[in-house]
Order: structure tokens, then sequence, then C-alpha cells
């Protein structure tokens, strides 16, 4: 079978939707994929200003917005759509949405951009909220995009996707596990935008910095990173709790501030990856082949080459090979296993792993909303 499905993505970073166009084929439960195009559409100021500022609104003005998103995200697929020529060739949408809340103790998640708005306003089968049925388990509804590196990329027994939040995902035990390291990019550009950047661009700034040991301690501290997995991160502890801890922390040279959080930071996300993936590989012991410790690197960290140099060297002390793919896996990973996740869905087939997020079963998750006519 093949299918033709566009995968939507919206990270914690605010830096756009990403959109990609694959083709999916499966053969006797084996699945391989091709893209076909790709996109990322950056918000406007306006949108960022929106999507930031959507946990504040009232019921009422939330649900406006989660409407007033789904027709602005549909609207950038249909100019995606003509930019490349791909009328009547999409057979379904797979759209992750925008998380906002995010609440697993409470069975609770929530993404803006109403499916039924994207379908309407593109005339094309979509399939929506794709983590609420895992939450409804008992899980965390994260990470989901296990389900793909499992399916898509069994070249690689390990994945580190550096997003707003960096998540990790092993395939070296008969469980898959996965499970949110640490806020991110999300981070990194907040305290970018303090010195008028959008982002620090392959990590200049930081580099440029001096490493603040009292700051880094009290960030490797936080209760969180004391837990085990499953588990996940909202966007709100980057936002209020990280980023605070940060800016609040006194600097000994106050004109370098920005040039040293990022640079302290930075080492945060280093060590904590590091934390989260030695106790694994290591456990497979000495014999394990060379092969077994390659780690795809994809996200928009990806490209903060002071970051991958700072996990490079970290890494080879338990013997980790780091690999950044090509930029269109690098940039779109998670909107082509979207594209994945739905056409699982419209198969009837799981999509989300209990063994990563720590529901009761696998399940099959998503809403289907039918855009096509009768």
């Amino acid at each position: 079978m093949v299918y033709r499905v566009i995968g939507l993505m919206s990270g914690s970073s605010l830096d756009g939707l990403d959109i990609a166009f694959v083709e999916l084929h499966e053969q006797s439960g084996n699945w391989s994929y091709e893209i076909k195009a790709t996109a990322c559409y950056a918000y406007s100021p306006e949108w960022v200003e929106k999507l930031k500022k959507a946990t504040m609104l009232n019921a009422l003005d939330y649900q406006l917005l989660h409407t007033a998103y789904g027709h602005y995200t549909g609207q950038l697929v249909n100019s995606f759509i003509e930019e490349n020529g791909l009328e009547y060739k999409v057979q379904l949408i797979a759209s992750h949405g925008h998380t906002t809340f995010h609440v697993p103790g409470q069975q609770m998640t929530a993404q803006l951009g109403d499916g039924a708005a994207i379908a309407a306003t593109t005339g094309i089968n979509v399939v929506s909220d794709l983590r609420a049925m895992d939450l409804a388990l008992g899980g965390h509804g994260a990470p989901i995009v296990p389900i793909g590196e499992k399916l898509l990329l069994k070249d690689y027994p390990l994945f580190l996707n550096i997003g707003g939040i960096a998540n990790v995902s092993c395939n070296l035990t008969a469980d898959y596990i996965a499970f949110d390291v640490c806020p991110a990019n999300r981070v990194l550009n907040m305290l970018a935008n303090k010195a008028g950047k959008n982002y620090d661009d392959g990590g200049q700034l930081a580099a440029t910095g001096t490493l603040q040991p009292e700051l880094l301690n009290t960030l490797n501290a936080l209760e969180y990173y004391q837990l085990t997995g499953p588990k996940s991160l909202a966007n709100d502890f980057g936002t209020d709790v990280v980023f605070p801890l940060v800016t609040g922390f006194r600097f000994g040279k106050k004109e370098s501030w920005i040039q040293d959080s990022l640079r302290t930071y930075i080492e945060h996300i280093a060590l904590q990856i590091k934390k989260a993936l030695s106790p694994v590989v290591n456990n497979q012991g000495q014999e394990a082949s060379a092969g077994s410790r390659k780690l795809l690197v994809t996200g928009g960290g990806a490209h903060n080459t002071f970051l991958i140099g700072r996990l490079t060297e970290l890494l080879a002390e338990d013997g980790i090979e780091v690999v950044v793919p090509d930029k269109q896996l690098a940039d779109f990973k998670e909107a082509i296993v979207m594209a994945l996740i739905g056409v699982l869905r419209w198969r009837e087939e799981n999509n989300v792993l209990a063994s990563v997020t720590g529901s009761r079963r696998n399940s099959i998750g998503g809403a289907v909303w039918i855009g096509q006519e009768a």
C-alpha cells in the first residue's frame, strides 16, 4: 500500500509550522518513506504572541483561538499544496497541533488547531488530537514519535530530538524506552531574545560565554531530573521554572550574562542528555556492537554546532556516536512521523507505544475529520 500524506508539527520553540508531504509504503508490515516536499512557515510576530499567551486566555477566547489556529493551519496547508503542485495528490493530513496545556497527572493534554477547521479549509481528511487517547489510558501522551522511529528508522537504536524540549528514545531493550529530558530550544531562544536575536545561530553566543558552575548545579538539582521514565514535560517548565531561574542568577560580569547563561544552559542540556543515555547503553555491556551506539540527532538543535560539539565530547565517553542527518530529515522528522501516525490511525492500528508513555496499553490515537465531500 502507498499513502500520500501531509504531516504537520508545531513545536514549543515557536519557530513556525513544519509541513512534510510524504509517500509512505507498507508491505507485509514493513514500512518505508519518501519525502516529496517540505516547508516551514514561520509564525508572524502576532501569531507568536497569540500562541505564547494561549494558556492565559479565558475558556471562550481559548476555544476561539483553537478554531482560528485550525483555519490558519488549513490556509498554510493550502499554500503548501499550491506551491508544490500537489492538488488532488494528498490523501490525508495528520496534524499534531500546538501544545498548550499538558497535565498527565490529571489525564489531560491540549493542542491548539481544530481538526474540523483544517478539514473544512483544505477539503482533505484530517487526523488530529493524537495524544488524547493515551492520556485517557493513564499515559503521559509523550513522546509519541518513537512509533515512527521504530517503523521508519530501523538503522538507528538511539534517537535525540532537540526542539523546544529535548527528548530521547532508545530501542536497545525489549521495551522501547523514551522520555522528555529537559527544556532546550525554547529556553535558549528566550535567552537569545534578550540579545535581540531570534536564536543563537550555531551557538556562537554560547561559545563566547563562561560556564557558571553554581547555576549549572542549581539547574541539575531540579526535581524533574531525579525522576525516572516514563515522564514528560509541559512547556511551562521551561518558561516558568527554568528561564526565571537562569535570568535571576547573579552573574559576576553583568555585561556578559547572556553569553554566560547560554554557555551554562548548553552544558546543562548536554549533561542531562548524557545522564539519560549512559545507563541505557552501558547496560548493554562491552560486547555491544558499535552500530548499537549510534545516536541520530534531529530538531532545530541539530544545527547548534556548539551544542552538538559538547554532546559529541560527552557521549564519546560512553562510546556513543553522534550522527546529524541531512537537513530535511533533521528539520522535518517529527512532521514525517506525524504523517505515519495519521496513517496508522486511519488503518486503525496502534500508533502510541505504552512502554514509552506509561499507559496501560498500546493505543490507537487520533480524531478523524472527513474533509472530502461524500
